[in-house]
């Protein structure tokens, strides 16, 4: 299980239902002040009537089921283990589900959310990133030594990371396991660029005793110019290049050999690709990392995802919608929200706007469009047909979860007829 099913992360969970309701909490009731996170959540109030302020951000609590079973489904069908981006969400509430819905553990990015996913009990963690923090991998060791059942991999792309590793590591316990990160190309992001390379990598870690080399990985949404072709032929580089280690020895008592790809946009291709590894020395962890499913997303996602390519698997729902209120109706071509960027992703698309409330009827936002943020203003165009006036609630879907989640601690989860059923605690 990804977490440790014991009393102290069971207790970690428990804790955030306690923790008190105040100001740090943007959107929520003001005269829920005092209360416990659990005590708000009992009312089971309505995110439009039960004093909520705007801006508020709210997921869908159906959509983010439907989200968690289709992709616990795809992956099992596929023969995938799934390690889902945990930096998406930083949500300790929805690694647990997610481990309930079959994850093998979660992928994480630096070492602070290292420390946020153990203080939860999460016991197996993939860390996409290169670490030659020396103070965090001492305390990495410090867990590891604690805790027999914690397993951390983490990237290596380079000998002088694999030195300045073993020097930090060197006399801590058992070691650390790495798989080599092969780059996605010339002018990506991090990796290793050539097959010289790779080997000179893996020998440095064979000479590392504070590492042991536990397979390789990479992330195919760094490849240039990508398209199916693009990025299925850089997988096949991915596959060959264990093959070529396994062949070579480097992955020589180790009981699983772990091969690792997979953002939110050519999952399809992860599996397709990794279904054609041939047999190696030990059993192979065919590990999918995509993490953007869970909250999905009405921009930059929606057309790219694999759901939206493939007849047959199924269809991702997107399960955010910011809520904003109109405050300003200066002219009959614009009108102004209070969310702004403090509020909503922006970084892959502005907001969509979808609804409008006004005296507990809800329309679709017919000729309103979000075309610019400021800080805390939204700008909205307005054609003639739109029916918008001061007072009304917008509702706007979201692009890009990875930056929707940062910028809201305490989420509320709503059903479809505005009931909030829980709240989800974020550490960003």
């Amino acid at each position: 299980m990804a977490l440790d099913p014991g009393p102290t992360a069971t207790e970690a969970l428990a804790r955030l239902a306690e923790e008190r309701v105040d100001h740090r909490f943007k959107g929520l009731p003001p005269d829920a002040g005092g209360l416990t996170v659990g005590e708000l959540a009992a009312q089971r109030r309505n995110l439009f009537t039960g004093g909520f302020t705007t801006p508020v951000l709210a997921l869908s609590a159906e959509h983010l089921e439907h989200n968690l079973r289709l992709m616990a489904a795809y992956t099992d069908r596929h023969g995938l283990a799934f390690a889902p981006h945990g930096k998406t969400t930083m949500a300790p509430q929805l690694f647990r589900r997610q481990a309930e819905h079959g994850a093998w553990g979660v992928t994480l990015a630096v070492p602070h959310q290292v420390r946020v996913a153990r203080a939860f009990g999460v016991r197996r963690i993939f860390l996409a990133n290169e670490l030659v923090d020396a103070a965090a991998l001492r305390w990495i060791a410090g867990e590891l030594a604690a805790d027999p059942a914690f397993a951390l991999v983490c990237y290596v792309d380079s000998v002088r990371g694999v030195e300045l590793m073993d020097a930090a590591l060197r006399g801590t316990g058992r070691p650390l396991d790495v798989v080599v990160e092969l780059a996605a190309g010339d002018g990506a992001r991090t990796g290793v660029r050539t097959g010289a390379e790779c080997a000179a990598v893996a020998d440095a870690v064979a000479a590392a005793p504070a590492l042991r080399l536990a397979g390789v990985a990479g992330y195919e949404g760094e490849v240039p110019e990508a398209d199916p072709g693009r990025v299925r032929a850089w997988l096949r580089r991915l596959v060959a290049l264990a093959a070529e280690f396994d062949r070579a020895g480097r992955f020589r008592g180790v009981d699983e050999i772990v091969v690792s790809a997979g953002g939110s946009a050519w999952f399809d291709a992860v599996a397709d690709v990794f279904a054609e590894i041939p047999r190696l020395s030990a059993p192979v962890l065919k590990l999918l990392r995509s993490g953007a499913y869970v909250s999905h997303d009405d921009g930059h996602y929606r057309e790219l995802t694999p759901f939206a390519r493939v007849a047959g698997e199924g269809a991702l729902e997107p399960a955010f919608r910011l809520w904003a209120q109109v405050v300003s109706r200066p002219s009959r071509e614009q009108a102004f929200v209070n969310a702004g960027k403090r509020d909503a992703a922006y970084d892959l698309g502005l907001p969509v706007a979808q609804v409008v409330r006004r005296d507990g009827a809800e329309r679709p936002a017919a000729g309103i469009e979000v075309t610019a943020l400021s800080d805390q203003h939204g700008w909205l165009r307005t054609a003639p047909e739109a029916d918008l006036d001061v007072g009304d609630w917008l509702g706007m879907g979201l692009s890009h979860p990875c930056t929707s989640f940062d910028k809201w601690q305490l989420i509320p989860v709503a059903e479809a007829d505005g009931t909030v059923v829980d709240y989800v605690r974020t550490f960003f």
